[in-house]
This record gives structure tokens, sequence and C-alpha cells, in this order.
């Protein structure tokens, strides 16, 4: 496991850093690797402000959606400050995937895992020691070994980044107990910054990651949790299976997904059903074997249109950035699960779908789950919250976007319009007085029980509970028998989804009323409830990458390329080029390696090694001449089409046009000199000459309608023949 660049100066203690550079010249440094490193000329979202806490030395809490560029904002500080910075990360594919990536860029950088033979890790420890890493990844339960942590002392590092640290939440998706004990680390390296980074994090989960690692002087940094480019779609119907492969087809025909089941069973038929059906899939789950799991897991990293079935093993710390969906068969059991595992689509910010069937059968198996728990009631309760949130964004009818949003502590103001709700918004009915007749209850028993108790005392159960609290004396006992046990759930979800209610935030379960339900209670307002349905709405078509056709043949090209390239090196091919840099190439067609630097994605390292392999794809696909003009992208879509011996009709089909749009096209061409008249028209000279003299005697200039042109010859000819003409002659002026 090879390293390069050269060897950072060791320092003599840990204790303090030894950059006394001012903090405005590192950040000048900062900016300076962003462009040269890794090919970008300005940070975005929260990043500059993030990196300028590491390097004044101080402690940062991160939130940043996924793909938010969350890796940057330690890998660059790390570059900066002296020594070493040490990633704590959860799982080795996501060490791998980064350490590749980083190397690609010139950077020096290496993981410790359990991957690795004996005689390898021994080769890193003495990288480190030796002040050889730039970047060292790790996973915390090798970093909490003793042998290590004194290792790390006897060298400088520069700063330590817990990835993932949702980890943390022993109420979280992904809870890990070795990351409980981090807080060592302030313990024994002090004055070392250290920063927690997660995508994923309710505010109880953000109040943990504090305490548990002791960040209470840490700056908190929180950016929008939206992921705009992702469709939100939800069905409760039946034959889910179906549902899930039209959908694919419709929409996603070759695109790579993740297809996410409860039990591993079921991930191993599913994944059998697709491959009969033709879509190459391939299983995940924690029963394979090692050796098979990360031969699936890399399969799909590396080749195009793969669909992967998984439990929820599989995903944390993937950057594939083009999967283009990712679809549930199950409920998941949390809103931070939903957000995390869909969080998976669309990295690159083109448009994704995150599509979900469940039934009530999900429902039971997870709510078994967690009573069948060996946890505390504590923990038992607070999941079962989770869950219940969970089916209170299914069963919602308003937009499912800000529901999400607002889980997380923050408000879109505007429905989305790019969730199901938005585009094909759901028949409803109208649940004011059920809502009056349960609010009135929880505000009847005190506020003080949960979900089951309040329906009991709704359906008029008279147990020794109810007998003994005196409910089966108030006004509300017995009233909402109209009502299943199972409605009533749905109506309390419903409430809490649209905020009405609330549940205590230390996990006792209690019901408590919001503010927002007084003028609900004295009927000044009313509230509409989703009705179950098994209607499949579809959204939009999503847009397609923003390509010219004129260079998507460059692109394939390019694409090509950086799949020889990849599979040369044993990298996915994402960590060569992301797409949308193989797309701004195709676009700009840089003439030389000063015009390529200028692209985004491509810093020194990338354009010593590969500049000269793309600028011979581009130089073997030039622009055709036609094309070389200032022309809207319109008229250039036509002029080249006509280059591939299209003709008028063929176009105006294949561009769903007019073929007078399609003359109007060619008469800007004819009029600039680009074409000849014979080139697109067939007209007998005796027509071509009554036009002209016919418009000569109605005076026309060149801005003038041909309108009076056209009634001359009595619709004789078009609006379009009757421009390319014109344009012709004008032309000949």
């Amino acid at each position: 496991m090879q390293t390069t660049g050269p060897t950072k100066p060791p320092c003599e203690t840990t204790a303090q850093p030894t950059d006394n550079i001012d903090v405005s010249e590192k950040i000048n440094q900062a900016r300076e690797i962003l462009r040269l490193k890794y090919g970008y000329s300005e940070f975005r979202l929260k990043q500059e402000d993030i990196i300028s806490t590491l390097l004044k030395g101080e402690d940062a809490l991160a939130l940043l959606p996924t793909g938010g560029g969350k890796s940057l904002c330690y890998q660059i500080p790390s570059l900066v400050r002296q020594g070493t910075g040490v990633v704590i990360s959860p799982l080795i594919a996501l060490m791998q995937d980064q350490v590749d990536a980083l190397r690609q860029l010139g950077i020096r950088a290496a993981y410790l895992n359990s991957s690795q033979d004996g005689a390898t890790q021994r080769q890193i420890e003495t990288q480190l020691l030796r002040q050889e890493l730039d970047l060292l990844y790790i996973a915390p339960e090798r970093l909490l070994t003793e042998r290590l942590l004194q290792q790390l002392e006897q060298t400088h590092i520069a700063l330590f980044a817990i990835d993932e640290a949702h980890c943390v939440s022993q109420w979280g998706h992904d809870f890990r107990k070795e990351y409980q004990q981090l807080s060592v680390l302030h313990q024994r390296f002090p004055h070392t910054p250290r920063i927690a980074l997660t995508a994923t994090a309710d505010e109880r989960t953000r109040r943990e990651i504090v305490a548990q690692l002791n960040l209470s002087n840490a700056r908190i940094f929180i950016n929008s949790f939206d992921r705009p480019n992702i469709h939100y779609r939800i069905n409760d119907g039946n034959n889910a299976r179906e549902q899930l492969w039209r959908f694919i087809n419709r929409e996603h025909p070759n695109d790579a997904g993740i297809v996410y089941c409860l039990s591993r069973r079921k991930v191993e038929s599913v994944a059998e059903w697709f491959n009969k059906k033709g879509r190459t899939a391939l299983a995940y789950h924690a029963g394979l074997p090692d050796a098979v799991r990360q031969q699936n897991q890399e399969r799909f990293l590396r080749e195009n249109g793969l669909i992967i079935v998984a439990t929820i093993a599989f995903g944390m710390g993937i950057d594939k950035p083009d999967v283009r969906f990712v679809a549930h068969l199950n409920l998941p059991k949390s809103i931070e699960a939903y957000y995390q595992e869909t969080g998976r689509a669309g990295r690159d910010q083109k448009p994704a779908n995150a599509w979900m069937s469940f039934g009530l059968q999900d429902v039971m198996t997870l709510r078994h789950w967690v009573e069948q728990a060996d946890a505390d009631e504590r923990y038992k309760r607070v999941s079962l919250q989770k869950l219940e949130a969970m089916l209170g964004l299914c069963e919602m009818s308003s937009c499912r976007r800000q529901a999400l949003l607002k889980y997380f502590g923050e408000s879109l103001e505007q429905r989305c319009g790019n969730c199901d709700n938005c585009v094909s918004p759901p028949e409803q009915w109208d649940g004011t007085v059920v809502a009056q007749k349960i609010l009135s209850c929880i505000v009847r028993t005190g506020q003080r029980f949960g979900v089951g108790y309040i329906i009991d005392v709704l359906l008029g159960n008279n147990n020794e509970r109810i007998q003994r609290n005196g409910h089966d004396r108030i006004s509300t006992f017995g009233i909402g028998t109209e009502l299943s046990g199972a409605e009533w759930r749905s109506v309390l979800r419903q409430l809490a989804a649209q905020s009405y209610i609330s549940t205590d935030l230390e996990g006792h379960g209690s019901l408590l009323l919001n503010e927002k339900c007084r003028p609900l209670l004295r009927g000044e307002t009313r509230i509409q409830f989703r009705k179950t349905s098994e209607k499949i709405h579809a959204p939009e078509k999503p847009k397609q990458q923003n390509i010219n056709t004129w260079d998507e043949e460059l692109l394939a090209a390019l694409k090509t390329l950086r799949q020889q390239l990849a599979a040369e090196q044993n990298v996915p091919a994402y960590i060569i080029f992301h797409d949308q840099t193989l797309i701004d190439v195709a676009a700009l067609r840089p003439a030389n390696l000063t015009e390529l630097s200028r692209i985004n994605g491509i810093g020194q390292q990338k354009l010593d090694r590969y500049g000269e392999a793309v600028l011979q794809q581009v130089a073997t696909h030039p622009l055709p001449n036609v094309l070389k003009n200032n022309f809207s992208n319109t008229i250039n879509e036509t002029l080249y089409l006509y280059s591939r011996d299209m003709d008028v009709d063929a176009i105006a089909q294949h561009r769903d046009l007019k073929p007078a749009t399609i003359l109007g096209h060619f008469a800007e061409a004819i009029e600039a000199g680009m074409l000849q008249l014979d080139d697109v028209l067939q007209l007998d000279e005796d027509t071509v000459t009554e036009i002209l003299l016919t418009a000569e005697s109605l005076q026309l200039a060149a801005d003038d309608s041909l309108k009076s042109l056209f009634h001359a010859f009595n619709g004789e000819h078009d609006y379009g023949v009757l421009k390319c003409v014109v344009a012709g002659q004008l032309r000949s002026r």
C-alpha cells in the first residue's frame, strides 16, 4: 500500500499545534488546495466556515445533507494543518472508497481495518509514525485499542474527524456502541481539534452526540436537510413487487438502484425475482459470506445499471453518485432510517426517486421486534414513537418534504412540488369531528397517557387501569366507536404529522396538544385526513442530464475512456471523474490543458494523469462546422440533426415540433449564410421567383411579418417555406 508525495516534517509533541500561520493565510491555503487538488473554484454550503473553525483549533459538529461535501470539511484542514488527519469511520467500504479517491488527487491516504494482513497494517503504522500520511482512516474498534492510542500520542495529529456521528445514538438506526467511547479523544488529545459529522440527526440525537463525544464547546453547523432533487413517493397498495417493477421499467430501465427489504430471506427472493425479470440484481445482507458481500458491493460500485437488493446492512458511506432510485419494499423503522437510506439516491444532485410500498404486516413486524428487543422500557418507548412518526409520514395527505424537514427541525414555507402528495394530491375526508373527539380525550385525561390508552377510552374499553384513573366517567369515554382501533391510530399519526399533537421528548409516550389545536377544538378551522388508496400516482418524468444532442457522442467516448482508466486502477469509475465533470468537458470542448484545468473536478493531479487522454477524445470528436455559430440551442439542435442526414419531416417528428418551426430554424441559418435554400427545400425556380417577386411587391423588410405574403398566396405556401425563401433573398442583398 504505497503513498506518494513529500513527507511532512515530524513534530515533537501533540500537546500544542505547531502551525503558527495566521488563520486568514490558512484559509487562503485551503482555497488553493480546493482549486489545485480537488479542481473546484469555491466552497459551498457551510464548508468554509467549518474549515475555518478547525484551522483555528476549535471543535465542530457539522450536519450536512448526504452528498453535501462533508468529507472536504476535514480533508482540507488535515492538509493545511501539520500532522495527520485521523478519520474514524464505521465501515470498511467507506474507508476504501475515500482512500481510493484521495490517492487519485495525489493525497497520501491510507486506512487501517480488519481486511488487511498484519504486514500491511505494520507498514501503515510505520508511515503514521514517520509523518508520511496526510489522512488515516480507522474503524472505531481499532482506534480504541491502547496500542493505537499510544502510537497516535507518538506522532502529530492534525485533527480527529468522527464520521457518521449519529452512530453514537442508542436510539438511532446505525448505533455502534464503540462510538460512545470516543470521548477518549478529548481526554487524551485535549488540544487536537475534533469534528463530528452526520447527515441524519434529530434534536435528541444532536444532544446525544454533543454529550457522548464531549463536544459541549463545539461550534454547531446545520445546513438544510432538504434534497430537492429527490422525488418522494409512498404507496400503501397491494402487490408491491409488481408496482415496483412497473415503476422501474417506466422510469429507470437502465439505471442503478437500491431496493431495501426487512428480512434476509426477502432480500434473496426479490433479487432472484429481478434476475428472472431480466434485470441484473445482487443480494446483500449480513448472513452472506464476507467475500460474497464484498464482491457484490464492488460490482455495484463499478458496473453500470445494477440493482442491489439489501437489508439496512448496506449503504452507509457508499459514495456512488449515480444511484437514480432507492426503493423500500417494507416500512423503515424510523424517519432517520428512511432519510439516511433515501439519501443514497441522487448524490450527484440530478433527479432521483425515493419509492416505497408498505403494508400492515410491516407495522406488526417492526412493533414485534421492538417489543421483543433486549432493551430497557425507555428505549422501547422511543423506538415505538419513531415508528409512529414514520407511519405518520406515510399516511399524511400534505407535502411529505415539509413533514420530513420539520422532523429535523427545519421549515419549508411552500409545498415542494416534488413528492407524490404535491404532484397528485390524495383523496381526503373531513376529519374535524373525529379530531375534536380525540383531542378532547387527550385533554380530559390530563395529557399524561399514550396512544393505546387514549384509544381504549374512546372505544369505551372499561379495563382496570381506566377505572382506577376514573376515566370511565369522563365525557369522552366511549364516544369513538365509529372508528376501529387501527383507524384511530391512523388519525393520531396524521394529527402528529400535521403538528397538532406531539409526544413528550423524554420517551414516556404521553400525547401532548400543540398550540395549533386551539382553533380546531373551537370549531374555527377544519382538518382533512388522507383516504387509503391503492392508486399509483406517477410523477412527471424527471428531466435528463443537461447535455446537448451534439455532445452526446463525445460524452459517450469520455465515459468509455473513464471506464478504461478505472479498470486499469481497479477503482470505481466515478473516482476518476464524476459525470458532471465529463458533461462539462463535452459541452465546453477544451482545446488545451489550461482550458481543461478550469473545469470543476479536474485538479492538478488529474490534469497531469489524464489531461492528454481527455483532450485526445475531444480532438477526435470535433464540433460540426454547422454548429460554429451564435444561434440558440434549439436552432442548433435542428442544424445538428440536419448534419446527421435527417430531413425536415424526420427532424420535426424526432423533436416533436411542427415542420414550419424546423423550417424557421433553417431560415435563420440561410440568412446567416450557413445553408443554401436548395440544401433544405426542393422548390422549382419559378416558385422561388414568384415568392420573391410577390415579397418585393409587398415591400417586405427583414423584420416584417410574413402574414401579408402568406395571405397573398392564400395559404398555398406555409410560413416555414416563405421564411426560407425570403431569408435566401435577404442574404443575397
